[in-house]
């Protein structure tokens, strides 16, 4: 079965984490700088196969997009341009920091650890991935 792979997408730099081969768990696989983000998911997707991206979508509470949407918007439209047969799946990201960050705490990191914004992010990008797969088993 091919994996699922899921953007937490920055303008400074990605998290990326991806499901294994029978799409049952979600496991962080980097963070990487954002202008190097199509070249390491050209080069991904060489060696595995991938059937779905999710890709974050910033809202605020009131389910408003957030500022940094449209930003994020243009990468998916940059992204389906250069991987037009890709799966896109845009999820809601609120809270995925937030939850990134305690699920650092629960897990007894070191305070300098908890610092670690790419750590954060790779996280984040983990917890949408696993919400979604949650979701599509009900």
């Amino acid at each position: 079965m091919p994996r699922i792979l899921s953007i937490d997408y920055g303008q400074k730099r990605t998290g990326i984490a991806v499901t294994d081969e029978m799409q049952i768990i979600a496991s962080g696989l980097t963070t990487i700088p954002t202008n190097t983000l199509i070249d390491f998911l050209r080069d991904y997707f060489l060696k595995e196969k991938v059937e779905t991206v999710l890709i974050g979508e910033p809202k605020q509470m009131n389910g408003e997009p957030s500022e940094s949407a449209s930003v994020i918007k243009g990468f998916v439209t940059h992204f389906s341009n250069i991987f037009p047969d890709m799966k896109v799946v845009r999820v809601d990201e609120r809270f995925t920091s937030k939850m990134a960050f305690q699920t650092m705490i629960d897990s007894g990191l070191s305070k300098k650890k908890r610092q670690d914004k790419g750590l954060i992010d790779e996280i984040s990008a983990t917890i949408m991935l696993q919400d979604y797969l949650s979701s599509k088993r009900f």
